[in-house]
């Protein structure tokens, strides 16, 4: 399926139901927690996206111009955000999106926002942006095998969705990976373009001409969580560590793995 034909089917990106069920109850609050409304959402991949989007589209004036939780909660109304969170699809079965276990690619998608937030604030680029970029940069595999399921489990088959070659063998076999559908979907919500570039890049930075460094920041946060989904042990985690984009950034694999912010040991499902 061409890039294009694929973004232009309706696709509906499923939910966490515990972060549905978080956000109905806080927002039956007389006075929602702004604090609380942003943690549930910043743990739903699918519900920051709707967000993000309603926030920048044209009847707010703010079309590209609105990258983070906080911000889009600012702008909208109780009413329009408890609309919203009613309106979504939840992942409820493994079959929601066939080929994809949705627990682990919620708990993946947290913790490498988590990861990328925390990378940003080494090297001074935007919190608030890398921690989206981190939470949204998977969605395009989420719309790949909603659009097209049969040829995403042939592709399952040779390597699963997380593993960190993936892009690569996607753009070999689709001339195309999952990072550009992210990216395409990321403009069509009319999210920031540094947003949109990151999302673009963040598979090959060095690709991109005029270098992204969220991008970089990216690629190394999704880069150390599908490590550790994978079980990298210390000596492969060095060899496969994106030593010249941690060059880049100045960001040595010592840094890297001393700034982890997530608790590897806990391993907690996504609904926990």
């Amino acid at each position: 399926m061409e890039l294009q034909a694929l973004l232009a089917q309706p696709i509906a990106l499923p939910s966490l139901p515990r972060a549905v069920a978080l956000l109905m109850s806080e927002l039956a609050q007389a006075e929602p927690s702004l604090r609380r409304l942003n943690q549930f959402f910043g743990t739903d991949p699918a519900l920051a996206a709707r967000l993000l989007q309603e926030a920048n589209a044209s009847a707010f004036g703010a079309q590209q111009q609105i990258s983070g939780i906080p911000e889009a909660l600012a702008l909208l109304g109780v009413a329009q955000v408890r609309t919203l969170v009613r309106a979504a699809p939840l992942g409820a079965s493994s079959r929601s999106v066939p080929g994809v276990n949705l627990q682990l690619f919620w708990r993946y998608s947290l913790n490498t926002a988590k990861l990328a937030r925390s990378f940003a604030g080494l090297v001074q680029q935007s919190q608030i942006v890398a921690y989206t970029a981190g939470l949204l940069h998977g969605v395009g595999e989420l719309a790949l095998h909603l659009a097209d399921p049969e040829r995403m489990q042939s592709i399952n088959s040779l390597m699963p969705p997380l593993d960190p070659r993936r892009a690569k063998l996607e753009q070999r076999l689709l001339g195309y990976c999952y990072a550009q559908v992210s990216a395409e979907l990321a403009r069509r919500w009319q999210l920031p373009l540094v947003v949109v570039d990151a999302l673009r890049h963040h598979h090959a930075p060095f690709d991109n001409n005029d270098y992204e460094p969220l991008a970089g920041v990216l690629h190394l946060a999704a880069w150390r969580a599908r490590a550790r989904e994978a079980g990298l042990s210390e000596r492969e985690l060095a060899v496969s560590f994106p030593g010249k984009v941690g060059l880049t950034l100045g960001l040595d694999i010592d840094m890297v793995l001393q700034q982890d912010p997530i608790d590897w040991k806990a391993r907690p499902d996504a609904g926990d």
